[in-house]
Formats: C-alpha cells, structure tokens, sequence
C-alpha cells in the first residue's frame, strides 16, 4: 500500500507540473486545430488544386490491386494536411521567438550597482549583526 501511494503522489506531482498542463492545452488546441485545417484543405485548397490540374478530383483518386482499392488521394490530403499543420505550427513559433527577441531588446538593462554602494551594504550588514 505505501508503494502504491508514493507512486500516487509522485503522479499528482508529475501531473501538477506547468509543462505537462501546458502541453495538455496544446494537444486540445492541436486538435481543434486539425479539424479546420482538414476542412480547409479538402473544400477549398483540394478542389482548386483539382481544377488547377485538369478537374481531378483527388478524393476519389484511387487504384486497385487486384480487387482492393487503394485509397491515394486520402493519402495525398492527409500529406497535404500535414504540410499546411506544419507551416502555421513554425510561422506561430517563428512569431512568437520574434516577439520574445524583441521585448527582449526594449527591455531596460538593469544598472551595475556601484562598488561603494556595495561595500557601504556590506558594512551595514555587518553592523545589523
């Protein structure tokens, strides 16, 4: 029992940490996400490329070997999906690291206190005690 319950507090540690919430949002927002990309990929971007390339229409874009269909055209949305996933994903970041370098830059430096204000603050302190 002592083992289960220091694995149980070990848990609510792991799972109280900031990364591991952080990264629960993500994935929650990651999915949502994918749900917009997908429908932007295959009612807009999908039949336009289709159109672009002779009226295919890559859904429907399939062969078969012997009687079992291949499914390409799924497979070229779900690469397609990936690629636009993963173009956003690294514009936000590419945003966000600019944005960070920039506050970075405005930000106030802080002022080396001077080598007499130190050993005056040091005397004080020693006399405190």
């Amino acid at each position: 029992m002592g083992k289960f319950k220091s694995l149980l507090e070990e848990f609510k540690a792991f799972i109280a940490r900031g990364n591991v919430i952080d990264l629960a949002v993500g994935v929650i927002i990651g999915s949502a996400f994918s749900n917009i990309v997908k429908a932007l990929v295959d009612c807009v971007m999908m039949p336009i490329i289709g159109i672009i390339l002779g009226g295919i229409d890559f859904s429907n874009l399939s062969f078969n070997i012997g009687n079992t269909p291949i499914l390409i055209g799924t497979f070229f949305q779900a690469v397609f999906n990936f690629l636009i996933i993963a173009v956003v994903i690294f514009s936000f970041v590419k945003i966000i690291s600019l944005a960070k370098h920039k506050q970075k830059e405005e930000a106030p430096a802080v002022p080396e206190t001077p080598a007499d204000i130190k050993l005056l603050t040091e005397i004080r302190d020693l006399l405190k005690k």
